[in-house]
This record gives C-alpha cells, sequence and structure tokens, in this order.
C-alpha cells in the first residue's frame, strides 16, 4: 500500500490518541501503568498456550551454557510476571529485572507456580541501565517482548553483551516490524501511537534483528516466524540466541 496513504491514516490516528497523550503528559497515565502488570499476567496464560512450542524450542538447549559444576546464572530483562519461568532448566539461578516495580506481586506468585528454580534478586531498572549487575557475571541473558518497549535497543544490548561471561548466551523472541508488503505492514505503522499507551510503550514497528546483527555478537543464530493465533499486529516474530 502507498506510502502516502499509511501516513494519513497514521496522522488520524495520532489526533485520535491525543487525549491518551495528555494523560501521559500529566501523569494520569501512571494509574493504566499500575493496572498494565494485570493484564499481561492474565494475557500471558494465552500467549504461553499459543507460544509453548516455540518456547519450548527456543530454550531447548540453555542446559549447554551451565558452568562444569552444573550452576546456571540467568538474568531475564523485563520479566514481567514471570512467563517464561515455566521453560527454565532445573535448579537454575533467575535474577529478575523489569521497570515496572507493580510487576511484581505477580512475579512472586509465578515464583510460587515454579520451585524447580531459584531466585536471587527483583531489581527495578531498565535494560539499558544494569548498572548493578557486575560485567561477566552472569551465563544467560533472556529477552522476551521487551525490545519493542525499550527506549533504546542498542543500548540494551551493549549491556547485555557487557554482563554476559564469555560464551554466554543471549535468547530472544521478539514481535517486530513485517514486510512492507503486508496488510500486516500497514495494520501496524497506522495503529501504532494508539497501540503504544495500550502496551505501555510497546511498539509495532521496530527492525530488531537489525539491531541484534549488529551487536558484535561472536555468533548469532536468528530466525523470522509467524506467531500463531496472536494479534495480526503482533504476529511477525524473530527467534533465537547470540553467543558473546
Amino acid at each position: 500500500m502507498s506510502s502516502c496513504l499509511i501516513k494519513l491514516c497514521r496522522f488520524i490516528c495520532l489526533i485520535l490518541t491525543l487525549p491518551l497523550h495528555l494523560m501521559e503528559i500529566t501523569g494520569l497515565y501512571g494509574m493504566y501503568k499500575r493496572l498494565f502488570p494485570l493484564l499481561a499476567y492474565n494475557i500471558t496464560f494465552s500467549y504461553n498456550d499459543k507460544m509453548h512450542k516455540t518456547k519450548r524450542d527456543l530454550f531447548r538447549n540453555l542446559g549447554t551454557f551451565a558452568n562444569t559444576d552444573g550452576t546456571l546464572r540467568l538474568l531475564e530483562i523485563g520479566c514481567g510476571s514471570g512467563a517464561n519461568f515455566r521453560f527454565y532448566p532445573y535448579g537454575c539461578t533467575v535474577i529478575c529485572t523489569d521497570p515496572n516495580p507493580h510487576f511484581e506481586k505477580y512475579l512472586r506468585m509465578s515464583m510460587e507456580a515454579n520451585k524447580h528454580l531459584t531466585y536471587e534478586t527483583f531489581m527495578v531498572v531498565s535494560g539499558e541501565d544494569m548498572e548493578k549487575v557486575e560485567d561477566g557475571s552472569v551465563d544467560v541473558v533472556v529477552c522476551t517482548l521487551v525490545l519493542c518497549s525499550v527506549r533504546n535497543v542498542q543500548e540494551v544490548l551493549q549491556e547485555v553483551r557487557r554482563i554476559l561471561k564469555p560464551g554466554g548466551a543471549f535468547y530472544f523472541l521478539e514481535h517486530v516490524e513485517s514486510d512492507p508488503s503486508s496488510r500486516t505492514f500497514f495494520f501496524q505503522h497506522v495503529f501504532e501511537p494508539l497501540w503504544y499507551y495500550l502496551g505501555d510503550g510497546c511498539m509495532t514497528t521496530k527492525k530488531t534483528w537489525r539491531d541484534i546483527e549488529a551487536a558484535g555478537f561472536s555468533e548469532l543464530h536468528l530466525k523470522h516466524i509467524e506467531a500463531p493465533k496472536v494479534s495480526r499486529m503482533i504476529r511477525p516474530h524473530i527467534m533465537g540466541y547470540s553467543i558473546k
């Protein structure tokens, strides 16, 4: 579809979201940020059911990055309500991070349901600034459905490389921009201003694979997939892992 039509429709959507923009400026949007963890927690069950095989395949070889004594120290960026815990191997030690402190209640619920893991701490930090985590101190970093909403993807990936041990792995599963010839591309660009507010800063037009490819990892395993039975807006995904 023509870029002019996309720009026109997007402009109309921007006008319609002006009240939401004003709520953000005046601080009223903060009320939604308190509610968002509850919505995300409930959505997680449906998403995990639809993506169970994909996540199982993604994390299948996590154990290969364990230390010689069998320990595996994993940090998850934007852990939210702990949707990935069920896919982590037995005995794994997890460091949880998220910029939204209101997720902690639901995170604790997931911890109770996944006692095969050891939980080290919960840090309220953004992916761009994890200065509390020492250089080269974790075996694996996980990031799923997070890079769509960070301020600077490249800065996050720099932090990932900093905190990973040499030979450590970065696992990712992210929705991305669709092919420009598709209808999904049209919907992503037109309705992104509204999606941004509904998804607490989520962007639907990021080419995240380019950032990962340019991040300087020594090895990269990345593939594009179409997520089954999810909203058209976030159906195109990338998944894989890279090695420091």
